[in-house]
């Protein structure tokens, strides 16, 4: 494949950055790095800028027209989606245009394709992905939360955990069992939820880093109308296993990788004691942003995939495994590097980076359990990739 980007794509990199440089606030690069990903401001952001990519039909641009999107190629979703993690900008519409609106396009009725998929594309809804429980995180085809047709409607009892975005969400995609007596892969269906249905209770979950963005809903014989199934009955499992195909280079991973390395390196440039007292980290440093090239080549050689037909299927597990293991390298180096002070959190008016670099590692340890764990990625790479056994 060819990894150079043609002058068309680099232009739309240009005015991208262009717009978002215009709308964040100048010391948002340090800014951000520290502060809780649920404060206000950034909620204020994340619309703001929604709304403007939604304007130029950027924020769901590789969807087809007829949906609200341009038909863009899969390698200008990933110029999209790279530049927004880089530069840690909200508002890139969440699961809503990622998976949601996928899953509505291939497997909704021509109703709900024409009802939700141009107010995702337009940013008018706020989605949140009801997947997880307690017993089921990875594997998806483990859930337990029911769902019992009741004439017209279902009745849903269950709980959802470390669902993102909850209690900003109006709106939700809900995986149920539907027929407990079926083959696990079988028996699971999926439904659009009001998130202000009767029944429903949240409970945030705080994490390491000290924020709430996590949300434990808890599901108490809420009614969904029938209307609101998405595709067929019992088959939620598969649909939603293809709705991931839509774009998933973990691209966002090797350019917020890339922007902690340059920050670190600034920081050495800056402060030589640092590299005098811990002469290794040079090299750390050197280790780590070849790492980060290589996973750039492999994030993107996935959209360059999906655009010759060719489904990337372990090949999207690799760039998965090796991106949320080189966020925790990353964050390990930074602590090593920085020593005592980087165990300063967010507030201390001494810490590096705002308190940022504690913060990102902490975040880091979910890195490698969030959208399938480690575990899963190596064994979807073994029995896959290699052919090997289960």
């Amino acid at each position: 494949m060819d990894f150079d980007f043609s002058p068309s794509e680099e232009q739309f990199r240009a005015e991208l950055r262009q717009l978002l440089h215009a709308q964040l606030p100048s010391d948002w690069s340090t800014r951000s790095l520290a502060q809780a990903p649920d404060a206000e401001e950034r909620r204020a952001l994340a619309r703001t800028i929604s709304k403007q990519l939604a304007d130029r039909k950027w924020l769901a641009m590789a969807w087809p027209k007829e949906h609200g999107g341009l038909a863009a190629s899969y390698l200008e979703q990933l110029i999209f989606n790279e530049e927004l993690a880089y530069l840690d900008a909200p508002g890139n519409g969440g699961v809503g245009v990622s998976s949601v609106g996928p899953a509505i396009m291939m497997n909704g009725n021509e109703a709900q394709r024409r009802l939700y998929l141009p107010r995702i594309a337009n940013a008018d809804d706020v989605w949140c992905a009801l997947y997880s429980e307690p017993g089921a995180g990875s594997d998806l085809a483990s859930i337990q939360t029911r769902a019992v047709r009741d004439g017209d409607e279902y009745i849903v009892s269950g709980t959802k955990l470390w669902v993102a975005g909850a209690q900003e969400a109006n709106l939700g995609y809900l995986a149920a069992r539907t027929d407990p007596n079926a083959p696990k892969h079988r028996g699971i269906s999926t439904f659009v939820l009001p998130m202000d249905s009767a029944g429903i209770t949240m409970r945030p979950i705080a994490s390491m880093a000290g924020d709430s963005y996590l949300t434990e809903v808890h599901l108490d014989r809420v009614r969904i109308p029938a209307e609101n199934l998405v595709g067929v009955e019992n088959r939620g499992w598969y649909q939603l296993a293809r709705s991931l195909d839509f774009e998933r280079s973990s691209v966002a991973a090797y350019a917020g990788g890339k922007r902690n390395i340059e920050r670190l390196v600034n920081l050495a440039k800056e402060d030589g004691g640092l590299i005098e007292q811990h002469p290794s980290m040079r090299y750390a440093l050197a280790d780590r942003w070849i790492e980060m090239e290589v996973g750039f080549n492999i994030a993107y050689r996935i959209p360059w995939m999906q655009t010759q037909g060719i489904s990337p299927n372990y090949e999207a597990s690799v760039s998965k495994l090796y991106g949320s293991e080189l966020t925790q390298r990353i964050a390990g180096t930074g602590m090593q590097m920085l020593g005592y002070a980087g165990l300063l959190v967010p507030g201390s008016p001494l810490a590096p980076f705002g308190g940022g670099m504690a913060r990102s590692y902490l975040e880091s340890v979910g890195s490698t359990i969030a959208a399938g764990t480690s575990e899963v990625q190596r064994n979807i790479i073994a029995q896959r990739g290699l052919g090997l056994p289960r």
